[in-house]
């Protein structure tokens, strides 16, 4: 099998930088270990009769009140004065990465009582809060260390907290949680990974910030204590000859500024390095594993029933009925297994929303109430979060509108896929990667085995998509909900995933709600559309009668906005005047009242209900219209394509 070879690790320490760092790092551990070893008993030797000399042969940098060797005794000062800096910084990177990752696996209540402890820890500056600890734990090394420790927590609590928020609104975390993973799993596996270079870049930092604290404790007097001594002791005790022997003093400062520089630069070397994922990759594939029998039930059952489904959230200023703002008003709608369900709308009508309620990715302070929320018979709102977590994982597949943002940068693309089979299907490592593989194959990914272990970055858009259904479609999914997942691709690569898509809902079964603002693309997949407006559904229609029978304005403008490719270029793009209400908007009447041309004064006071207006028909509107939908400049009837078949 052919091996992609990609640049090592290792190249990183090539660069001037990382070669300088690497060096001063070597030379400052083995100083540390080393300088005990051979200078300890020169440095320790009292001679009366060289006291406080300046720089000779015998002393260079001259020597101290009771004649010791001051070069031997910062040499031999190195070691306890990096232990007790890194000590001390591994104290504060550990407390504070549990502090800040904490919000995301505790309860709402306790994680918000910890951010609020981290803000206000943060408020104080570093250096009051060691000197406090110093008082509290005592002098001496041992409480200098957890007061610099605990002092440098809060700083690096607040940076994990917010690298773990930017990471946690990734979709493949959103994935994760759909494939039922547990949240301390998710944190270990999925957000962890994605924060730790910048974490290990301010760890090393904060080492050499850590040396200079103790040093300064040490100087104080309230860190190392005699017989024992760091750097910080040696420049109090250098100070009080600087007039004489400025050697004295100079030494140690300038072995904490060589030693923190080490560090640093240390630290944007191993962050290039961690971020060099590369490693060369040669393994026979593995044996296929048979898919497994498709579970689509009877045609025309219920997979999902929708029955006024309402998504609120704090508004902004109060704004909003109670103070909230409502983007998702009422929706109300059902999946047969083996059905295909297009909702159309334009961007904050809250199809996304509605997706993300459906599947119980909407969190506080998101609130989702309906009269009835149900999965494969199950109320989702009523059942305990675990058994819904089981059952969305095994059941639901989610697919993203960004295939980019859908994976975990940090992991292969064949582990991310085998996740799921270990989570639910309790299969062992190899034999869920075997399935993994074969799920790629199934979703028309070439060189399989090869491609799932590569990383995301190594996936084309397209081939991205594919991955994500073939995730979708490791357990035995009832339902595929698909948030737009065409945006991001050209129109061939569209093409080919709903092919995919209207693939896996034929030969297996599976029903599909697909979302997206492009008409077309639904029309190509489904056989029945849902057109949503402000928060509502405005239109309820099988596709067949999208041309000739749409009967609302707004799915009438929406056809019309299409253009055709005999449409006059000379002539302007027909448009929707105006624009959809803010999500905040206090609506009176038909929401789409301001838009229509058809309005009268009964629109702009009552909101109309979606009602029956033929055969698996509704819609909601006071004056709807009939005949053919006719683009505004073109005389000719919209076009759209087929359903996609293979």
């Amino acid at each position: 099998m052919p091996v992609r070879k990609a640049p090592g690790r290792l190249s990183v320490l090539r660069t001037p930088v990382g070669g300088c760092a690497t060096a001063l790092v070597v030379l400052v551990l083995a100083l540390a270990v080393l300088a005990p070893l051979i200078w300890g008993d020169r440095a320790s030797v009292v001679d009366t009769g060289a006291l406080q000399q300046g720089p000779s042969g015998a002393h260079p940098l001259g020597t101290d009140n009771l004649g010791r060797d001051i070069l031997h005794r910062v040499l031999v000062a190195s070691r306890l004065s990096v232990e007790l800096a890194v000590l001390a910084t591994l104290i504060g990177v550990a407390s504070g990465t549990v502090l800040g990752t904490a919000p995301s696996v505790l309860p709402r209540w306790a994680g918000r009582l910890v951010t609020s402890a981290v803000g206000i820890a943060v408020a104080f500056p570093g250096l009051l809060l060691a000197l406090f600890f110093a008082i509290v734990f005592g002098v001496g090394a041992k409480g200098a260390v957890l007061a610099i420790g605990l002092a440098m927590a809060p700083g690096f609590a607040r940076l994990a907290q917010t690298l773990a928020a930017s990471v946690s609104g990734r979709d493949f975390v959103a994935a994760a949680r759909v494939a039922g993973v547990g949240r301390a799993r998710l944190l270990v596996r999925h957000v962890l990974p994605n924060i730790a270079e910048p974490l290990i870049v301010n760890a090393t930092v904060g080492a050499g910030m850590a040396l200079l604290a103790f040093s300064g404790l040490s100087f104080l007097g309230l860190g190392v204590q005699a017989p024992d001594y760091d750097w910080g002791r040696l420049l109090g005790e250098g100070l009080n000859q600087i007039y004489v022997n400025p050697a004295a003093a100079l030494a140690p400062g300038a072995a904490v500024v060589i030693v923190g520089l080490a560090f640093n630069l240390f630290g944007e070397t191993l962050a290039a390095a961690v971020g060099a994922r590369t490693r060369v990759v040669s393994t026979p594939p593995p044996a296929p594993v048979p898919a497994p029998a498709p579970s689509g039930g009877t045609p025309g059952d219920p997979v999902l029933v929708v029955e006024n489904l309402r998504v609120s959230f704090p508004g902004p200023d109060g704004r909003g009925p109670g103070g909230r703002t409502t983007p998702v008003r009422g929706v109300s709608f059902a999946v047969g297994a083996g059905e295909s369900v297009g909702v159309v709308g334009e961007s904050g009508s809250g199809k996304s929303l509605t997706a993300l309620a459906v599947s119980q990715l909407i969190e506080r302070p998101g609130v989702v109430t309906a009269d009835r929320l149900d999965f494969l018979g199950t109320p989702l709102l009523d059942t305990p979060a675990r058994q819904v977590r089981g059952l969305l994982g095994t059941s639901l597949a989610m697919v993203f509108q960004d295939p980019m943002t859908s994976f975990n940068p940090t992991r292969r693309i064949g582990r991310q896929l085998a996740e799921v089979a270990e989570e639910h299907q309790g299969l062992t490592r190899g034999k869920a990667h075997a399935r993994a593989v074969d799920r790629l194959r199934a979703v028309r990914v070439p060189a399989a085995a090869r491609r799932a272990r590569q990383y995301p970055h190594e996936f084309s858009g397209g081939m991205r998509q594919r991955a994500m259904i073939g995730m979708g479609l490791m357990v035995e999914p009832r339902l595929v909900v698909a948030d737009e997942p065409t945006t991001a691709l050209d129109v061939t690569v569209q093409r080919q995933v709903l092919r995919l898509l209207t693939r896996v809902r034929e030969s297996d079964g599976t029903a599909l709600l697909l979302i997206s603002h492009d008409i077309t693309v639904v029309a190509g997949a489904c056989r029945r559309i849902l057109v949503m407006y402000a928060g509502r559904v405005v239109e309820d229609l099988p596709t067949a009668g999208l041309l000739t029978a749409a009967r609302h304005p707004y799915t009438r403008a929406l056809l019309a906005a299409v253009p055709a490719l005999d449409t006059d270029r000379d002539a302007p793009l027909a448009v929707i005047p105006g624009r959809p209400p803010e999500p905040a908007e206090a609506l009176s009447g038909c929401a789409f009242a301001p838009r229509c041309p058809f309005a009268d004064e009964r629109c702009h006071s009552a909101d109309p209900a979606l009602a029956a207006a033929g055969d698996a028909h509704r819609v909601a509107c006071w004056h709807p219209r009939d005949g053919a939908v006719v683009a505004a400049g073109n005389p000719s009837v919209v076009e759209l394509p087929e359903v996609a078949h293979e």
